[in-house]
């Protein structure tokens, strides 16, 4: 998953000459074409400085072939130079510094604060802490030859054929690693100047492959994807982050790779399917099945009744109808967009106000609706369409108090809600969102769709209920992922959203809060990174949360809509306190200069 403008995107070969990557054709997926070099961790850590390429560790006799037993983890990340990964070894330090908090027990890995609001909570599994200590890294600049950094008298024609070979057996590197580790802190492009994070990581296609080989692959753990932000935040993967960033749909430096990548996945995913089929469970096959031609960027059409039943194995179209699994065959339908099934479903008295249950490890929570599903899934609109005119509830809550006008991301499916009366400016408990609050924060809603929220009167400074944020604080606080989150953020700012609004959390939040605080007067700040986040929250104004996730594009934007340095949180911290805290050491000369 490499960075760079003027070289393959994972060979490091100049532009105006073909990639490597065209020599791969996909056809050895599963094969063990090159080694699976790796790196004993307790080496890694003794390491420091810029990272030694491939030959340079061989010839240490530090790269060790990956055996059967062998605890590894697979680390993506982008390239931060365009010859080099890690031309001033920053991506390495935070590494290594995070590897040494884990090993020690300062650091804690958890769940995204999503998840823990649906009481979904994860850790790192026991025996991942006991094989830890003993285990191995891939690392792309250790683990394959570079053209760039090659032993000399090395044929460049022999590296080339190692990285084709060592390429085409990612899948299998991917598949044997049991724990996969992205680095998306911010960080500058040595060339480029522009900051690499956790959004630039979802856009690049290798980087997206990488992690779909991963989740894709049949010893996937459920928690098995660890997101390094920083030194202090290091997080599971939201569980559907990876879904709602297809691999044809992802940016390559060589747009011959997307060819390959695309290929690899493609293969993976119908692997994957068959092993579900086979061996189940049942409701994991549909729910792959189901989104098959979405994950492969491909168009879906209605085969008939006989072809869907048989494809998710429903014995009746009464059976798919009334089946009580957490993918029956109404969520088949949606997933697949089949606004055909759905009202001959609907006619067999399938339950168009269904509440989501047993899919919470992949993204869509317990008590979420059907058409929450369809607007989640990002399908057609007129799948939401169908369902409305069905007679769906448009209006139904979740138990967090959300709708589905809370969780839109276009603009056209923000239409089709309109024509059916949803309340745009309503907000409950516990959440307290309104529908602008939340579609700031939802994940791949567009910058055009908060413009049609604004435009249909959706107030920037509601009053605050719940969680007590207001847009701007959801817009920059879950602004990860979103690939147009600076533009959403001048957006709401040029529709005079106030830069300066403090949090006002109510209700179970303001008790979290409180919590929060109380732990840390016995303890002083030694708790999750999640427990502080709640500790923080009283009085934290935009510009504390730009500085609590480290994000400079956001701060300098900020800065510029007159945002006030000097305000403080109930807890007393200052927004360049937070920086520290969380860090952010990147924005101090940033908030110092401002100052």
């Amino acid at each position: 998953s490499k960075m760079g403008n003027s070289t393959c995107s994972r060979c490091a070969k100049p532009n105006n000459e073909p990639s490597f990557c065209e020599e791969v054709d996909g056809s050895g997926y599963g094969g063990w074409l090159f080694p699976m070099y790796l790196v004993k961790i307790r080496d890694f850590l003794e390491m420091e400085g810029v990272p030694e390429p491939h030959h340079v560790l061989k010839q240490k006799g530090l790269l060790h072939p990956w055996q059967p037993g062998m605890f590894s983890i697979f680390i993506s990340h982008q390239w931060l130079g365009k010859g080099h990964p890690d031309p001033k070894g920053e991506h390495t330090t935070l590494l290594r510094e995070v590897l040494r908090k884990v090993l020690d027990g300062s650091l804690q890995i958890q769940e995204d604060v999503v998840s823990n609001s649906y009481d979904r909570r994860v850790s790192l599994a026991q025996r991942v802490k006991e094989q830890l200590p003993k285990g191995y890294l891939f690392y792309d600049w250790f683990a394959i030859p570079q053209v760039t950094a090659r032993l000399p008298g090395v044929h460049e024609d022999v590296t080339k054929s190692e990285i084709a070979r060592a390429v085409n057996s990612i899948p299998a590197y991917v598949e044997f690693a049991n724990l996969f580790i992205a680095l998306v802190s911010f960080t500058q492009h040595q060339d480029t100047k522009e900051w690499c994070g956790y959004s630039s990581f979802f856009a690049r296609g290798w980087c997206r492959g990488e992690l779909w080989l991963h989740m894709l692959s049949s010893d996937t753990e459920e928690d098995s994807v660890v997101m390094i932000n920083s030194t202090e935040e290091v997080k599971f993967m939201f569980p559907y982050d990876w879904l709602q960033n297809p691999v044809s749909g992802g940016k390559f430096t060589v747009e011959a790779d997307r060819d390959v990548v695309v290929s690899l996945c493609m293969q993976a995913l119908e692997k994957r399917i068959r092993e579900l089929e086979f061996s189940g469970p049942l409701r994991t096959y549909r729910f792959y099945r189901s989104h098959q031609p979405s994950m492969l960027g491909q168009n879906y059409s209605h085969s008939g009744v006989p072809d869907f039943l048989d494809t998710f194995r429903f014995s009746s179209l009464r059976e798919a109808a009334l089946c009580q699994s957490s993918m029956n065959g109404l969520m088949c339908a949606v997933f697949c967009g089949d606004t055909t099934m759905l009202r001959l479903l609907a006619s067999s008295t399938g339950d168009l106000n269904l509440r989501l249950h047993g899919l919470g490890q992949l993204g869509y929570f317990d008590g979420q609706t059907l058409v929450m599903a369809a607007v989640k899934s990002s399908r057609d609109p007129n799948v939401l369409a169908t369902l409305l005119e069905l007679r769906a509830e448009v209006n139904d809550r979740s138990r967090t108090g959300l709708t589905v006008a809370m969780m839109v991301k276009s603009p056209e499916q923000l239409r089709v809600l309109q024509d059916a009366m949803a309340d745009l400016h309503s907000s409950y408990e516990p959440f307290g969102f309104t529908p602008l609050t939340s579609a700031c924060g939802v994940p791949g809603c567009t910058t055009e769709t908060i413009k049609a929220l604004l435009e249909a009167r959706c107030d920037p400074n509601p009053p605050l209920l719940g969680a007590g944020t207001a847009p701007l604080h959801q817009s920059i606080l879950f602004s990860r992922g979103q690939i147009s989150h600076v533009e959403t953020v001048r957006l709401l700012l040029e529709w005079r959203a106030d830069p300066n609004t403090p949090a006002t959390p109510s209700g179970a939040f303001a008790a979290e809060a409180e919590a929060a605080l109380k732990e840390e007067s016995l303890n002083g700040k030694q708790s999750s990174y999640l427990k502080r986040t709640y500790a923080i929250l009283p009085g934290l104004t935009p510009l504390h949360a730009a500085a609590w996730i480290g994000d400079p594009e956001i701060t300098q934007l900020l800065l510029h809509f007159r945002a006030d340095m000097r305000a403080s949180n109930r807890r007393g911290d200052l927004p360049d306190d937070l920086a520290k805290e969380s860090g952010s050491s990147h924005l101090l000369p940033l908030l110092t200069i401002s100052l």
